[in-house]
């Protein structure tokens, strides 16, 4: 009598308990017991677990060849962004460069050939990320967003032009700093009008003090040159170099240290979402498991894990090579094209560079995610300034090449001055669209700037290429 009136969920439960008396125990009894909600990030943690490896990519396309992976994969990544048809003028520069070695074209269309692949670069670190997790991810796309400035910049040190290693890396700083964190406020801005967007004001600070170092290293040996109180000329500029190099990477790999360890939540998304009363913690066990593999929006990886690291592979070869003829044409293009080489090596190569993080940080604003836009644009600035630079101090130094921290009086106190106009637009933790201008336009002045400043090292009797 009792069972007369039943609810229906209560029915399903009385005949899945048949099932199991009668020896069938259903693989679904677990996740069908609990909400909607709670079962999707299961079912996608055990899809990326399923499918994130090669072997089990294979299952899960069944009867279908190592072809059709090759050919989905390539379709995802070459043909899925419009963009990529930038890409013909790579190999269009290599032919030109072969046929009538006029250094002005091959210059203008590696330039055009090396911004989607460095755009690219940063899909498929992005893919990698939804496999490690937030914070190694944030790391990755700081890294491998620097890879085609540290590409251009190793490549221009083998065939001695260290002039142009000091001015590339100081114009990504610069690039990431004024233009890539201003278009991120200024359309954060606009898609959010009326509203202040707002940032965690200790992670900014944190960076911030960071590139202050930077400045302070760069800026002691420029300091040391034009006062001509070196204990021993020339050797003394290039051993203060050198030892604040390594003291620098040391401080890099401390700061690692503290995002990964002490920090690790300073990437994690799901902390925009966490409530504010503490409700909620009792799932934490289960939160590393789920970040991994999906972000607050629920997006899912287009290529597999395997497939994200031979893309970095690839993407990054072919820039290499194209970076190779980029810089070999510049002293022919800055000639034939009536452009400063300071100009070139400031401006134009790292907007190619920051290609990547330029859209990234964008469209994060755009969804009012303004931690990983921050972290993205001045992110990268602290790993050029901290760990770029630095390294190639210390390969020039194992390769034979002087080159030092040194970056001339003009480059230095441009970096001093943009540190401190964008350390204190980070100081409120907040941003909106009139700030991102100020930045922008506070970029078109560095870039006029260096259009009509003659690099010294031409009075110093320096070669750009020996």
């Amino acid at each position: 009598m009792d069972h007369k009136v039943q609810p229906a969920g209560t029915k399903s439960q009385l005949q899945m308990g048949s099932l199991v008396e009668n020896g069938i125990a259903p693989d679904f009894e677990e996740e069908s017991l609990c909400s909607p909600r709670q079962a999707a990030p299961k079912m996608q943690a055990n899809h990326i677990a399923e499918y994130g490896t090669a072997s089990a990519g294979l299952q899960s396309i069944g009867s279908n060849s190592w072809g059709y992976i090759v050919y989905k994969s390539i379709k995802i990544v070459v043909f899925s962004s419009k963009l990529n048809w930038l890409m013909l003028f790579g190999p269009l520069a290599i032919l030109i460069h072969l046929l009538t070695h006029h250094n002005g074209w091959v210059f203008f269309l590696s330039l055009l050939g090396i911004i989607p692949l460095a755009e690219r670069l940063g899909f498929a670190t992005e893919q990698l990320s939804f496999f490690t997790g937030p914070t190694v991810g944030g790391l990755l796309n700081a890294t491998f967003g620097n890879a085609t400035e540290l590409i251009i910049a190793i490549h221009a040190m083998t065939n001695g032009m260290i002039r142009i290693v000091q001015l590339s890396l100081l114009g990504s700083i610069l690039s990431n700093m004024l233009l890539v964190l201003g278009c991120a406020f200024f359309f954060g801005g606009l898609a959010f009008y009326g509203k202040e967007q707002v940032f965690n004001k200790a992670s900014a600070v944190v960076d911030s003090g960071l590139l202050l170092m930077a400045v302070m290293g760069l800026l002691f040996p420029a300091v040391l040159h034009y006062t001509h109180t070196e204990v021993h000329y020339g050797k003394s500029e290039m051993a203060l170099s050198r030892f604040s190099s390594c003291v620098m990477l040391l401080v890099y790999a401390a700061y690692l240290f503290y995002q990964l360890k002490s920090q690790s939540k300073a990437y994690l998304p799901l902390n925009e979402e966490e409530p504010e009363n503490g409700e909620g913690l009792d799932h934490d066990d289960e939160k590393p498991e789920i970040s991994q593999v999906e972000t607050v929006d629920d997006e899912k990886p287009e290529i597999s894990q395997v497939e994200s690291v031979v893309w970095l592979a690839v993407l990054t070869a072919w820039i290499s090579v194209l970076s190779d003829y980029l810089v070999d044409a510049i002293d022919g293009a800055s000639r034939a094209l009536n452009i400063p080489i300071a100009f070139i090596g400031v401006i134009l190569l790292p907007i190619v560079g920051n290609a990547a993080e330029h859209a990234s940080a964008i469209m994060f604003a755009m969804k009012d995610k303004l931690d990983i836009s921050l972290g993205v644009a001045i992110g990268s600035s602290t790993q050029i300034s901290m760990f770029g630079i630095p390294f190639c101090v210390v390969i020039g130094w194992m390769i034979g090449q002087p080159i030092d921290l040194n970056f001339q009086l003009f480059e230095t106190a441009t970096l001093f001055i943009t540190v401190l106009v964008v350390a204190f637009f980070l100081q409120e933790g907040t941003s909106n669209y009139f700030k991102g201008l100020m930045l922008i336009l506070c970029y078109v002045i560095v870039a006029a700037s260096f259009f009509v400043h003659e690099d010294s090292t031409s009075k110093d009797g320096k070669e750009l290429k020996p």
